[in-house]
């Protein structure tokens, strides 16, 4: 099979059978938020893993948009300022949600609705804005994305 991957400066888990793809600027924090988000949901005890940090490689399989990760960095997330940690990871999963971390006082209170990301790969992911300061991101994430499924399914 010879399908187009596109290379992100991004991040990506899996919980649960939920992808997650964290995007913004260099420096923005997806790394530490998604390792909240890991050591979160673990804490819960639902299954989690690293996909990849800092670069992924998204391709369309069919209807779904898959995240997959670059064999020299598997299992490696950076903690800025800390040191690269070594996580329980995976080499591919299907991507359902995108997350940009905001800085509470520099954000909209609300951000828009039904907001998405598009991805080079063709179609877009919805996109969920989530504090980094956040003591339970994880938390705020799945309140979101559920609320967001319940909005589509009607």
């Amino acid at each position: 099979m010879n399908v187009e991957r596109f290379n992100l400066h991004a991040t990506a888990i899996a919980i649960q059978n939920t992808g997650i793809l964290f995007t913004g600027p260099s420096g923005s924090g997806k790394s530490e938020l998604a390792f909240s988000f890991l050591t979160e949901a673990e804490r819960c005890g639902l299954p989690a893993a690293l996909i990849a940090d800092d670069q992924i490689f998204v391709y369309r399989d069919g209807e779904k948009i898959m995240a997959e990760r670059p064999e020299t960095i598997a299992g490696l997330l950076e903690l800025r300022g800390s040191g690269i940690v070594s996580l329980k990871s995976i080499a591919c999963a299907p991507l359902h949600f995108a997350v940009t971390s905001v800085l509470s006082p520099a954000n909209p209170r609300l951000p828009d609705d039904d907001e998405v990301l598009p991805l080079p790969c063709g179609g877009h992911l919805p996109l969920l804005r989530i504090p980094l300061s956040s003591l339970t991101p994880y938390g705020k994430f799945a309140a979101l994305a559920q609320n967001l499924f319940k909005t589509n399914v009607k």
